[in-house]
């Protein structure tokens, strides 16, 4: 018999959620696929050291079949047929119940990089989708304020994110190890929800974050698999829509949409977490992998619309939606300047998908809904996709996923400071227990933050020189960081400033890269 132990001090409610049933299901979603998980983390050491030794990725060989063969995942439920524009954030109660009215078609409900893996979040997060899903969720400020659900609006359907493969939970052990995360969250979710969220039209959709493999695609079809057969849940109700956030995914679109294909619903073309994982995986390949200044790389770059046209491509031969990247702006009440020029680059930015293919696209503020559905409508008129939009005409090859050289723009030291200045913010944020926050105008997560870090230590290792002639090293970049400290601390407060300065010193200028930042910044709360 599998031993399941909460170690976290209880939660409001926690008792609803951290059933003996539902830690049972857990345990023993763990007792059958914890093992392979842990063999799936090793392969991506393994494969990150071959092309480190080579210098490249290709389109795998022993998949070639799966990529000629002819084949569809499995159809959209009604409720997933229309995704033209989807809502991320916490599952923070207030910032639910506002993406749930926002008039979006989905809220991606974020247990992962949006969210803080204090024991708090993660429980008060199943609370609050429980809530949602049956949709009782209401709250009240400490000012009074009530929210509840709007009557006469359609909620968002709920698509939740658990976190991905790599994090642990501690604050729950399976047989004396620590939890699985992305198992921990799927888990209570599923036991909970699933039947549910079936009765009432709907049903247990979930966003994967971080996959690197169709393999690590192979896992998760298994765990639906089992999940359902062992509660009784209709074999196809799980969907499954899959961000395409890594590089080595990249290379693997097709194979992983093929082993989810009874789930499957499509892919997500991010943008800072793909970014990150391509520093990371060719760290060592020297300077033509180095990419300038973070704002510099945009969707249009060479290399990211090889990606994203490789990606509308894959989907829709293979009936599964193309879901665009994030809208990340936070209107300027007080600056309308600001507002209206950012306003205007996210209609661009919505234009393009829409005309490239995308069935759908991401917004971070509810301002931001109208603007992503007024270009997506523009395209899509009655239509709730264009899934038939084949994109025949693309053809992406390996080396152009990997021009990375032919990137316009410039390291420069206003771009080192930023970088240091938003991911310390950023840090201080996360360590606090906030995961989405607001930075510059911007609804920031935990991709900021690795962009940022795995940036400044890219142009550390490679000596890269400034606009100012002033060459990126040890050196400058604690100096950088001494000043941002000084800059912020009559803003920050000291217990969460001073570590998340140590944790940016740690992650960005250590000899040897850490995988993800969060790993070790998960030890400090």
């Amino acid at each position: 018999m599998v031993d399941t132990q909460v170690l976290g001090a209880a939660v409001e409610r926690s008792e609803e959620i951290l059933t003996p049933a539902a830690l049972a299901f857990v345990g023993e979603l763990h007792e059958r696929f914890a093992g392979r998980r842990d063999e799936l983390l090793a392969a991506r050491t393994a494969r990150r050291e071959q092309a480190a030794r080579t210098g490249t990725l290709d389109f795998l060989p022993d998949t070639e079949r799966v990529r000629a063969a002819e084949w569809q995942v499995a159809p959209a439920p009604a409720d997933l047929a229309d995704r033209r524009v989807e809502i991320t954030g916490p599952t923070e109660r207030k910032m639910a119940i506002n993406a749930l009215n926002s008039g979006a078609r989905v809220w991606l409900a974020d247990l992962e990089d949006a969210n803080t893996p204090h024991w708090t979040n993660v429980v008060a997060g199943q609370v609050n989708l429980f809530d949602a899903v049956r949709g009782t969720i209401s709250f009240t400020s400490p000012e009074g304020k009530s929210y509840a659900l709007s009557d006469g609006v359609r909620p968002a359907v709920i698509v939740m994110r658990p976190r991905g493969w790599h994090l642990d939970e501690r604050h729950l052990t399976v047989d004396g190890r620590r939890g699985v995360g992305a198992l921990v969250d799927f888990g209570l979710y599923f036991f909970h929800n699933a039947a549910a969220l079936l009765e009432r039209g709907s049903g247990p959709y979930f966003y994967l974050p971080k996959m690197e493999s169709h393999l690590e695609a192979r896992l998760w079809n298994d765990v639906f698999t089992f999940a359902q057969q062992r509660l009784g849940i209709p074999h196809g109700s799980v969907r499954a829509t899959v961000l395409i956030e890594t590089i080595p995914a990249a290379f693997e679109m097709e194979e992983i949409l093929y082993e989810l294909r009874e789930h499957a619903s499509g892919l997500n073309a991010g943008r800072w977490d793909y970014l990150f994982s391509l520093i990371k995986y060719f760290r060592d390949a020297g300077s033509g992998f180095v990419l300038p200044d973070r704002n510099d790389v945009t969707m249009t770059a060479p290399f990211m619309r090889a990606y994203t046209e490789l990606l509308v491509h894959t989907c829709h031969k293979r009936g599964a939606f193309a879901m665009g990247g994030m809208a990340a702006f936070i209107p300027n009440r007080r600056d309308p300047e600001v507002t209206e020029k950012a306003l205007a680059k996210v209609h661009e930015d919505k234009r393009r998908e829409a005309a490239d293919g995308f069935d759908g696209s991401w917004v971070a503020h509810p301002d931001l809904v109208g603007i992503c559905a007024e270009e997506f409508d523009a395209v899509l008129g009655d239509r709730p996709n264009q899934l038939d939009r084949l994109r025949d005409d693309v053809s992406v090859s390996a080396a152009q996923l990997l021009d990375v050289a032919a990137t316009p723009g410039a390291a420069t030291e206003a771009g080192l400071r930023a970088a240091v200045d938003v991911g310390v913010r950023y840090l201080a944020s996360w360590l606090s227990g906030n995961g989405a926050a607001a930075i510059h105008n911007l609804m920031e997560d935990a991709a900021t933050a690795e962009i940022s870090r795995s940036q400044v230590w890219q142009w550390v290792h490679n000596g890269v020189v400034l606009d100012t002639g002033a060459k990126v090293t040890t050196e400058l970049v604690r100096s950088v960081l001494d000043q941002t400290r000084t800059a912020l601390a009559g803003e920050l407060p000291a217990e969460f400033l001073d570590p998340a300065v140590e944790l940016f010193e740690q992650v960005a200028l250590a000899d040897e890269f850490p995988d993800f930042l969060t790993l070790p910044a998960y030890e400090r709360i």
